[in-house]
């Protein structure tokens, strides 16, 4: 598909994605902020729920939560659930756009497993569709009534699909699956549990009967659940942008180690809203555990990797035998982009390739091409600030074999 398409379909998708996400976020912090202030009163007795008092905006707000259910309900709720819904759509679109339509150069990755798109994109969705049926499995069975067995066998699943991922996809397709597939599992706690028992709820209160309060349970878990997975799901999902986060082959570690660092964030303030104190001790853990993850990253910077030769870090990122770029084109790009974008790159501050992008040989050229025309081609957005110097004419030529169908340009 045409560069000019896939980059505003992308940015379009993504500002759609992160809003929706910024929305069902907000909400849950929110709820859970306010879950944790609820004071009892004569009217709602510890057990039965509680009230809190909030002002902002000018004006004060008081707020009652029913543990089990009012004596009748208003004629009018407020449903929260579209932005956990939009939010789980928009990024299943974002991730088609980006990663399915275009496998070759963000997801399937030739030096670690050769597979057709159609065969990438069914272990993708299959793999999100798994993630959630196991999941919800262990949330049915008896590892439901010990919490904290339930969280670890959870964790453990996680870190199994993260390394399954790695097995198949390039480093950054394993790693947005794995916060896809927690994502997935976070939109199916509200869609397939939450949202259904609080309908069971209301319907009880309808038919004049006392509402099972085992339902508001259950919902209560999975939320908690979505509570302290949404930091490690944020992480990877920016992660893209980073790639020492994702290159090194011990990647998987690094995704539990965020997990242990998001959920140790999320219940310092969960303890702190419900009067437990600060429990700072918390934020040393979760520093210790980002600590861990930048040190598993190091092996992935040129640091570590000066003992391996060149050409095999060049072969590791593309096996040779693939179709190459042009000689004029490449020899445009490598002395105005490989300083940054190589396998061992030499412009200072600079520890691996921008977004993991190597541009070094004739076969990674070709193989990032609508990406170039649109970056250097089309636009001045590379190199930054114009900085190697790359001429309107060589931005040309980048713009005419970009263009071009069968992507070819003599010399």
């Amino acid at each position: 598909m045409d560069g000019i398409v896939m980059e505003w379909g992308g940015l379009l998708l993504r500002w759609l994605h992160i809003v929706t996400a910024m929305a069902w976020i907000g909400s849950s912090f929110y709820f859970m902020h306010i879950d944790a202030a609820l004071k009892s009163t004569p009217e709602l007795p510890p057990g039965k729920g509680g009230e809190a008092w909030e002002v902002h905006g000018g004006g004060f707000y008081h707020v009652r939560k029913y543990l089990v259910a009012p004596e009748a309900l208003p004629d009018e709720l407020m449903w929260h659930k579209w932005e956990s819904y939009t939010t789980w759509i928009s990024g299943f679109f974002l991730l088609v756009w980006v990663y399915y339509l275009s496998a070759d150069v963000y997801l399937i990755d030739p030096a670690i497993r050769q597979i057709s798109t159609p065969v990438a994109a069914a272990i993708g969705v299959g793999g999100l569709a798994l993630g959630w049926v196991v999941y919800d499995l262990l949330c049915r069975s008896k590892l439901a009534e010990k919490p904290a067995l339930l969280a670890a066998v959870g964790f453990g699943f996680i870190i199994a699909m993260a390394f399954a991922f790695q097995q198949v996809f390039s480093p950054r397709g394993a790693f947005i699956h794995t916060g896809a597939l927690m994502a997935t599992i976070m939109t199916g706690n509200v869609f397939l549990i939450i949202i259904p028992n609080q309908r069971k709820v209301i319907a009880s209160l309808v038919a004049g009967e006392a509402a099972d309060p085992r339902y508001g349970k259950i919902g209560k878990i999975r939320s908690t659940h979505n509570n302290y997975l949404t930091l490690p799901v944020v992480f990877l999902m920016i992660s893209g942008h980073y790639p020492l986060a994702y290159s090194s082959p011990y990647s998987f570690v690094v995704v539990g180690l965020v997990l242990v660092a998001g959920a140790f964030v999320r219940h310092f303030y969960n303890v702190r809203h419900t009067g437990g104190g600060n429990p700072w001790w918390m934020w040393v853990v979760a520093a210790a555990a980002i600590l861990g993850a930048i040190a598993i990253s190091v092996p992935a910077s040129p640091v570590a990797r000066d003992r391996m030769g060149m050409s095999e870090l060049q072969e590791r990122a593309q096996p040779a035998g693939l179709p190459q770029a042009p000689q004029a084109v490449a020899e445009i790009v490598v002395s105005r982009c490989s300083m940054c974008h190589g396998a061992l790159p030499v412009w200072p501050g600079l520890a691996i390739a921008p977004k993991g992008v190597m541009l070094d040989t004739p076969e990674l050229i070709q193989r990032w091409r609508q990406e170039v025309r649109v970056q250097a081609g089309l636009t001045r957005a590379m190199p930054p600030n114009n900085l190697t110097e790359m001429t309107d004419e060589e931005r040309a030529v980048l713009r005419a074999w970009g263009g071009a169908r069968t992507a070819s340009l003599e010399p």
